[in-house]
């Protein structure tokens, strides 16, 4: 029989953050997939790799300007006023800084990437989004910290309608790749806004050196691990945008986007609500570990069926929202969904790492974990397939699976046959659930009524093996998201 969560005040504190966490993620992805949808059949393949190619440099900027103090500040036990405000000083200096390098080096962008023009003053606007974000790094930790996400899912929700609506209008009216960068812009700067005025919280000191310090020494090794992550998740953004051709960058973009709605999401979810409640144990190894084995278990539960559901789906579901406009990018998605399962539980072993205060570990998470990106990109950029690329994501993944969990091993005290037995029964269920989907779609009838016959019928099989396993994960999902009072 499964351990409890321990005490109820923090059970129930927990139970509140999920729901509040995964509210704000279904909302935002259902806005976001529905205003995607109607973008995808508007927008050219090559706008969206021209958008594509300025997230490389986006994603960079913003882990400079968080250079992983928020992580820090997430972590800690216990933050003061000092802290807050150099961490938004800090932050604000270094992202308005770094907008100014990238807005005089767009000339060099545009060269990189196809020596396209239009990609000068698409740059210097949407690079406004990352300084933008900044200004919420600590609004939105000073919420986390205190497990009291309601606000943030509430700015999230109306920056998504106010973005997406302008992106739509912008669209409809033929501003091609405009309509993608206002549309990032909007919701950074609604999001903001909304944070800032109902926070409660001015900064109220200049930068301390002895808050710096403090937070740098967690910080950095946050930093060291987020830059290497980008580095190489957007390596493949990089070849194919600077190699191939943007229109190919659109294709990917588009599978990557779309498959990471899931594992994004889930990592989000899970990073938000138990970083916080292992922080509150780390001095405790047997609650520690009492709480890995229900992480762990709950983790999978929502993980695998999810995510290599919509691998399993993915042909029919991209026919019901594109039609054939985005064949190409079907067989990417797929790879991406299944190798999604392995970014979540690499993303939630690296929360073991950060909760017990080995942020220096997280490094070699990223070492190892982008070493293999490299093998695999060396092994597959000379072929001239995209398709083979994104196959390498997925072997460098499952490498890096298995040396992280070895670490985690040995760094928790907890058994490699314990984590194994946690996650073995999910993916047994999820292999049962995937063949059942597969089989159903033999049947042949339009595309949405196949995509409704395979979300319905893999649904059913779930539910049905889980309860045959008798796993409590099943009813306890439904009385944390249905019936508990959440107190916020």
């Amino acid at each position: 029989m499964t351990e409890p969560w321990g005490n109820s005040a923090l059970k129930q504190k927990t139970a509140g953050t999920l729901k509040w966490n995964t509210l704000d993620r279904v909302a935002s992805q259902v806005l976001y997939g529905v205003v995607g949808i109607v973008l995808a059949n508007v927008v050219s393949q090559e706008d969206f790799g021209l958008v594509g190619a300025l997230l490389v440099f986006q994603a960079f900027a913003i882990i400079f300007a968080d250079s992983g103090f928020g992580a820090a500040l997430l972590r800690q036990k216990h933050s003061s006023e000092e802290d807050y405000s150099t961490v938004f000083w800090f932050n604000l200096i270094v992202s308005v800084a770094i907008y100014f390098i990238l807005w005089f080096c767009a000339p060099l962008i545009a060269d990189i990437f196809q020596k396209d023009r239009r990609l000068i003053p698409l740059s210097k606007v949407m690079f406004l989004t990352f300084v933008l974000n900044a200004l919420a790094i600590v609004q939105t930790n000073r919420l986390m910290k205190r497990m009291d996400v309601k606000m943030i899912a509430v700015s999230n929700l109306i920056g998504q309608v106010a973005g997406g609506g302008l992106g739509i209008g912008l669209a409809l009216g033929g501003f091609g790749a405009w309509a993608l960068v206002w549309q990032s812009v909007c919701l950074a700067g609604v999001k903001t806004g909304i944070l800032w005025a109902t926070g409660g919280w001015l900064p109220k000191t200049w930068i301390r050196r002895e808050s710096f310090r403090k937070i740098w020494r967690i910080g950095l090794s946050v930093f060291s691990s987020s830059m290497l992550n980008t580095l190489f998740q957007t390596a493949y953004s990089f070849v194919i945008g600077a190699f191939y051709s943007l229109r190919s960058l659109g294709v990917y973009t588009q599978a990557d986007k779309w498959s990471k709605m899931g594992s994004a999401s889930l990592s989000q979810i899970f990073t938000s609500s138990f970083v916080p409640l292992l922080a509150k144990v780390q001095d405790n190894p047997d609650d520690f570990k009492r709480y890995m084995k229900r992480i762990n278990r709950f983790t999978a539960f929502i993980t695998f069926p999810i995510l290599a559901g919509l691998a399993v789906v993915g042909e029919p579901l991209f026919h019901t929202l594109f039609g054939n406009k985005w064949d190409s990018a079907i067989p990417l998605f797929q790879i991406l969904c299944v190798r999604g399962i392995l970014v979540v539980m690499v993303s939630l072993f690296g929360n073991y790492m950060l909760a017990l205060g080995y942020g220096k570990r997280l490094f070699s998470i990223e070492a190892i974990k982008d070493g293999a990106i490299a093998v695999a990109i060396l092994s597959t950029v000379w072929f001239d397939s995209v398709e083979l690329l994104v196959w390498g994501q997925l072997w460098a993944s499952i490498a890096t699976f298995g040396v992280v969990a070895a670490m985690v091993v040995k760094a928790t005290g907890y058994s490699l046959s314990s984590m194994i037995n946690d996650f073995l029964s999910f993916a047994g269920i999820t292999l049962l659930m995937c063949v059942g989907c597969w089989l159903l779609a033999k049947i042949e009838l339009a595309p949405v009524v196949t995509l409704l016959l395979q979300i319905v019928g893999g649904g059913i099989l779930f539910i049905v093996f889980m309860k045959l396993n008798r796993s409590p994960e099943l009813s306890e999902a439904m009385v944390f998201l249905l019936k508990r009072k959440i107190k916020v």
